[in-house]
């Protein structure tokens, strides 16, 4: 599923106000998001977005074959989430349910403090499977309830939440 353009003008914005920043997609699919956050991102940016489909996630590779700025990993992000011991990222959008629904403490510990959190599609979507808003409201129900961050619902698009983490 694509994101609008809506998320994808917010996810240029957000990236764009970290210079040299560190971003992480969660879900490549065909690369529309990552292009979004790629054309915000300077020049001394870096960007890895994940994906377990290698037939989706080869598109957006073509694509951005020539983008030194961009890695690509495809595995199973929840793997990836509970393994990766590196660096704390600027932004951070959860476009899968890894991330978002699955290993989600995982997820928040990757921000830095005054980094972006994003997700979306917390409205109801044609492709929801069946009693999904279930996990929807429990999701924003943890995340509410977090001291580690401030956020702004967004009611427009397919459902947005934007995040910043104030504290570790």
């Amino acid at each position: 599923m694509l994101s609008d353009l809506k998320t994808g003008s917010l996810l240029k914005t957000l990236s764009a106000s970290k210079t040299s920043g560190l971003m992480l997609e969660l879900g490549t699919g065909t690369g529309l998001s990552l292009a979004w956050i790629a054309e915000g991102a300077d020049k001394t940016s870096r960007i890895v977005s994940i994906d377990n489909n290698d037939q989706y996630q080869s598109v957006a590779r073509r694509f951005f074959e020539d983008d030194d700025r961009i890695s690509f990993e495809c595995l199973d992000a929840n793997s990836w989430l509970k393994n990766y011991d590196g660096e704390k990222f600027d932004l951070v959008f959860a476009d899968a349910f890894p991330g978002k629904f699955e290993n989600l403490n995982f997820a928040l510990d990757l921000v830095k403090v005054g980094g972006f959190y994003v997700i979306d599609d917390l409205f109801p979507q044609p492709n929801w499977p069946e009693n999904h808003q279930v996990n929807v409201d429990r999701l924003l129900n943890d995340l509410y309830k977090s001291n580690e961050f401030v956020f702004t619902p967004f009611d427009w698009s397919t459902g947005l939440v934007v995040f910043t983490k104030i504290k570790d």
